[in-house]
């Protein structure tokens, strides 16, 4: 357990960091301001800061964020007249830092009970200084400047001209796409890294390998480079379809017929049930064989993104073509069981795993759901058809409807998950 647990958090933080760090590097080089940069959510464990960003680690592990500065999502807690804060000014009387958390002891300032802010354009903070309400005091506040959070955070303020919308729409839409195009750079370094460390590419054949460890295929006489021409009457060309026929077969005995050295053999065995995403299937402990060539092992990374990507991508558009079940849907629950699979089987399955992973991500992200990437790439189009953006207040509300259905759907997975990992 505890095995899965750090695997669990190794993998989700390298996805986030690798997501999140291309929303971050393309937004800095576009212009923007990357307020926060953070990995985890809910409550934050700590933070610093470095330029105009501030990095947090929070305390779920569950996913990430980078805040740009004005977009619908940043976050920014606005400062309310009558919201009591603390003021830390230069030699010129310019406010430097503004302090809204409890803490007040973080530094020696103004206290002002705020009556007025813009921190976009006019710069400047107003209130009563002392609580001495016969006079409204007007203080400036620099360019640079940082706001203190109700929960400790510390940030920089978001003038006008560093935030989102103020970048052109060629940047804003290479921001929004930039985590998905990590992902898709994290799969094929992964699957690379994957065919030299297993020594070789699996091949979707139905030659296979035996599992050194006690396996059934063995112990009926199977031997490696056997190929498996059917199971129980039904031809098996390539490694899907003899997967098929055992998987459907647990506990249950069968048939193979094996090509060895141009002879064929038959060969009874009884698959292993074992528990697959709540299920049984049947196991016979063999596995894919491997084209151990170098020139495919440096190639593996983009032909395996490339063919994993196309079956997920046939995959989602079977569910959305009226073939849709909560089944097909995996929350952190179902990420955390898989992950157990793949710690147990080293190395190599964590690999293989986090690959995986990165391209689901990276797929779903393109899903034109708002909230997600491609809900906000859909918008950066609608722009450039209608040649001006979308009213802050539409953008608002559509992002509200898809994050509160983002949610919606992420409690029934969860559910879901925990009746078939759980309960059944």
């Amino acid at each position: 357990m505890i095995t899965t647990i750090i695997v669990f958090i190794i993998v989700f933080g390298i996805l986030v960091i690798f997501h999140e760090f291309g929303h971050y590097i393309v937004a800095k080089r576009s212009g923007i301001m990357v307020r926060e940069f953070s990995v985890g959510m809910g409550p934050k464990v700590f933070f610093y800061r470095r330029g105009s960003t501030t990095f947090t680690l929070r305390l779920l592990p569950l996913g990430g964020y980078v805040r740009m500065a004005g977009e619908v999502d940043d976050g920014e807690e606005e400062l309310q007249p009558g919201t009591p804060v603390t003021l830390q000014t230069n030699d010129q009387g310019v406010v430097t830092k503004i302090n809204t958390s409890n803490k007040h002891s973080l530094f020696q300032g103004i206290p002002l009970t705020v009556t007025g802010t813009d921190l976009s354009k006019g710069l400047y903070i107003k209130g009563y200084e002392n609580g001495d309400e016969s006079e409204v005091k007007t203080y400036p506040v620099d360019h640079d400047a940082t706001i203190i959070e109700t929960d400790g955070t510390e940030l920089q303020i978001a003038p006008e001209d560093v935030q989102f919308q103020s970048a052109s729409l060629g940047k804003r839409m290479l921001t929004n796409f930039a985590g998905v195009f990590n992902n898709f750079i994290l799969a094929i370094l992964v699957f690379t890294i994957l065919s030299f460390v297993q020594g070789g590419v699996v091949t979707n054949t139905n030659k296979i390998n035996i599992m050194p460890q006690d396996s059934v295929a063995k112990s009926a006489g199977m031997k490696s480079g056997d190929q498996i021409t059917s199971i129980n009457g039904h031809k098996t060309r390539n490694w899907e379809d003899l997967s098929v026929q055992i998987q459907s077969n647990p506990n249950k005995k069968i048939s193979v017929t094996v090509n060895r050295d141009g002879q064929s053999k038959v060969l009874s065995m009884t698959p292993k049930a074992q528990k697959s995403n709540g299920k049984n299937v049947g196991m016979i402990g063999i596995t894919q064989s491997l084209d151990t060539s170098f020139k495919t092992k440096i190639l593996s990374g983009f032909t395996q993104t490339w063919t994993m990507g196309t079956t997920l991508l046939g995959a989602l558009w079977s569910m959305i073509s009226g073939h849709f079940s909560l089944n097909d849907l995996g929350g952190p629950v179902a990420i955390f069981a898989t992950t157990s699979q793949a710690a147990s089987m080293g190395f190599a399955g964590v690999l293989r795993f986090l690959g995986w992973l990165s391209l689901n991500l990276a797929i779903i992200n393109l899903v034109p759901i708002p909230g997600l990437d491609g809900g906000k790439l859909i918008l950066n189009i609608i722009e450039a058809i209608r040649r001006k953006p979308v009213s802050q207040r539409t953008e608002t509300i559509v992002t509200l409807v898809g994050f509160a259905f983002l949610m919606l759907l992420m409690i029934l997975v969860t559910w879901n998950d925990i009746e078939r990992y759980f309960i059944h």
